[in-house]
């Protein structure tokens, strides 16, 4: 492609008031050659747009650096169709943050400039990767209420679905189900299965396995290649995407001995106590007698770092549930729930309230014992919170645990993938399948794979079939986006995808090994096989590559390291020092905007460089910033583990673990390790983050100049 460069400079929201217009053209004129270079008051409002849609139809204007305010605003309105296109920040992270007129405040804003400029020059136009007889059938594994409900959402969408499921029945766990509470929480109703499972099957677009299993989901989205077994043969689909619906499992109470389970045998699970009461009459397991006298215990091995670290959120309205089971049989029976909290989301409170009015007797506290008459009559000690004393429970008939839920992901034979990195779904430290639950849930680390249901995350009924919907919209927007040869979250819209030169691969591995999303196989000599559809575009592989042979249209090792090249940096004696931020797009850009839009000052000596990922950044950058003058690299990423995860799951991990290595190479030029450092930010850390800077800044001042100034 033959570029024509234009760059349009916006003067307004006090940007021409803060900078010397006038020089930042002769920086696009002069050392760029940019044949076009116009400047507007109101850049985004009609009159500036105009200007620049008509330069790109009418002079052929084809790639554009819009300079202004910060790329995550007026993302809209600079539209301007199929051109290359780059936004250069002087609003946000120069006028608006520093000294107007300012010597410093002028450099920064030239050098954010060329590197802006810099970036058109080393990219090319994105060519969206278009797989081969692409699907848009969804598959669905797990045909119980969420999976059904996901079913159903997806076909009558238009799109053709594979239901696959293991049992000979629709239905899972609600086939074992007495009733349900359902909105709006007033009183128990029946579980309705029939009618679900019914309008399943008359969904002309929904076809359904049972008895079946998964035997194997090789290739990637649009192109999943599924081979399913049931009753001795096997068939194989191509499908668009997947979602995974396979519910979850009682956490075994065997483990649960301290509660008096598998000690005395009228201690039950609330599993059991719900396949008793469809089974018409709550009773005694030890002799068959009524059940009188019951107690509940809440969160039974659940929050308990032994055991489940997470609140089950349904465990309380089921022992609601089966409390008024108890009471419909004997109005006069005793019912005792010892809990640590009662958790009733949403509406269901009202549930609790109708429990109380009826009265069940709440305590809260904890079992201190559980003992056995010679009647196997059951006697409880508690430590009673609110009376602040010891309690005794007897002759009760039951004692119910209120087991939690643990998901089947942990079960890597549900679906069976074809990927280097294992056959199941990557977990967190829970055993749930998030890729990032706080931005985008139903997403998992294999793209193109979702999750619905209690398989996800614990929840009733209620809440599943809204989830179930969810993952089916999720599923159709992956199939959608592969068709076009778009990303999906969190870069959605990205046309470009990793290209390797396979000519210098050395088969390291670790561009497979690192890879978050699985999206990288290899060939028996350790060749990677790239499965691009399932890519997410984060640049990790680009980032884990010692030989720098991976690179996208519009990001690479070259461009980046070409950005930091291009920077002015003083000599010495001005003693003007300069350090590199290499910055997260996800969390720690949209920070660093928030602190311009409240006008936090930041020190003028930093260079700001947007990264995909903290993953995606090469070492090679950080050893030519430092071989080039550059003072100081910090890297602002996102927080890494499972209480807040990294946007692309491991990326600032990964910062973290190659920063380790980097003092080899600062050795090697004989600078100190403190010259490097990693900083975790959330995007409300904007008033945190200038603090950061400055303490990263008073640092490198406490140093020697870079030594290599001037080489």
């Amino acid at each position: 492609m033959d570029k024509k460069l234009g760059v349009y400079i916006c003067t307004g929201c006090g940007i021409g008031e803060s900078l010397d217009i006038d020089a930042l053209k002769k920086v696009a004129s002069k050392e760029f050659k940019a044949p076009v270079c116009k400047t507007h008051s109101w850049l985004c409002g009609t009159e500036g747009v105009e200007m620049i849609k008509a330069d790109v139809a009418g002079d052929g204007v084809n790639t554009l650096s819009i300079v202004a305010c910060s790329p995550r605003v007026k993302y809209d309105v600079f539209d301007f169709g199929p051109v290359l296109m780059d936004r250069v920040n002087i609003r946000e992270q120069v006028a608006w943050v520093l000294p107007a007129g300012d010597e410093d405040t002028q450099m920064m804003a030239e050098d954010n400039m060329r590197m802006g400029l810099v970036k058109l020059n080393k990219s090319t136009p994105p060519e969206p990767y278009q797989a081969e007889n692409l699907s848009k059938t969804v598959l669905v594994v797990g045909g119980g209420f969420a999976g059904m409900n996901a079913a159903v959402g997806a076909a009558q969408a238009g799109y053709p679905v594979l239901l696959v499921e293991k049992e000979a029945n629709l239905g899972g766990f609600m086939n074992k189900m007495n009733k349900r509470i359902r909105p709006p929480y007033k009183e128990l109703k029946p579980v309705d299965l029939e009618d679900q499972i019914k309008k399943v099957e008359a969904e002309p677009n929904i076809k359904i396995f049972t008895s079946a299993q998964i035997e194997k989901i090789a290739g990637g989205p649009g192109v999943f290649d599924v081979t399913i077994s049931q009753n001795g043969s096997s068939t194989t689909e191509r499908v668009g995407s997947v979602i995974q619906a396979t519910g979850w499992k009682p956490y075994d109470a065997n483990k649960l001995e301290h509660l008096g389970y598998g000690k005395f045998p009228n201690v039950i699970t609330n599993v059991q106590m719900e396949e008793m009461a469809k089974n018409g009459k709550i009773t005694r397991p030890s002799d068959g007698k009524e059940a009188k006298n019951v107690l509940f215990i809440q969160c039974a091995g659940s929050r308990d770092e032994n055991h489940l670290a997470y609140c089950s959120s349904v465990c309380c309205l089921v022992s609601l549930k089966q409390a008024t089971y108890v009471k419909e049989q004997d109005p006069e029976a005793a019912v005792y729930i010892l809990y640590k909290d009662i958790r009733t989301p949403h509406q269901s409170e009202d549930f609790y309230r109708k429990v109380q009015k009826d009265g069940g007797i709440f305590i809260r506290g904890e079992l201190n014992a559980i003992s056995e008459d010679g009647n196997k009559n059951l006697s409880v000690e508690a430590s009673d919170a609110l009376l602040n004393e010891t309690i005794q429970l007897e002759e009760l008939d039951l004692v119910v645990l209120a087991v939690g839920m643990v998901p089947t992901s942990i079960d890597e034979t549900a679906l069976n993938l074809d990927y280097r990195q294992g056959p199941g779904l990557p977990v967190n430290k829970y055993g749930f399948p998030d890729s990032n639950f706080i931005c985008f849930p139903y997403e998992t680390q294999r793209t193109g794979i979702y999750t619905a249901g209690c398989v996800r995350s614990p929840m009733e009924t209620a809440i599943c079939a809204e989830d179930a919907t969810g993952a089916a919209l999720k599923t159709i927007q992956c199939i959608e986006s592969t068709a076009i040869g778009s990303s999906t979250f969190p870069r959605s819209g990205d046309m470009t995808y990793p290209e390797f030169m396979m000519s210098r691969c050395t088969q390291c591995k670790r561009c497979t090994e690192e890879c978050p999303f699985g999206a990288i196989n290899e060939d028996e000599k350790a060749n990677p096989l790239p499965n691009l559809t399932r890519c997410r575009r984060c640049g990790t592989c680009m980032g884990a590559c010692p030989e720098r042979i991976i690179s996208f249209k519009n990001y690479s090792v070259d461009m980046i390291g070409s950005m930091i090249k291009g920077i002015e940096v003083p000599d010495a004696d001005d003693e003007k020092p300069r350090v590199i931020a290499l910055i997260c797009e996800n969390d720690a850009y949209p920070a660093l905007d928030m602190a311009g839009i409240n006008r936090i000052p930041i020190d003028p000596f930093y260079r700001f460089i947007s990264v995909r990922c903290l993953g995606s950044v090469n070492l090679v950058w950080i050893a030519d910033a430092l071989a080039k003058g550059i003072d100081g690299v910090i890297l602002l990423g996102c927080r890494k583990g499972d209480d807040y995860q990294c946007h692309f799951i491991k990326g600032s991990e990964l910062a973290n673990t190659r920063m380790e290595k980097i003092s080899e190479t600062l050795g090697r030029l004989a600078l100190e390790p403190e010259r490097v450092r990693v900083e975790e930010i959330s995007i409300n850390d904007y008033d945190r983050l200038p603090v950061i800077l400055n303490d990263f800044m008073a640092r490198i001042k406490e140093l020697e100049p870079n030594p290599y100034k001037g080489f």
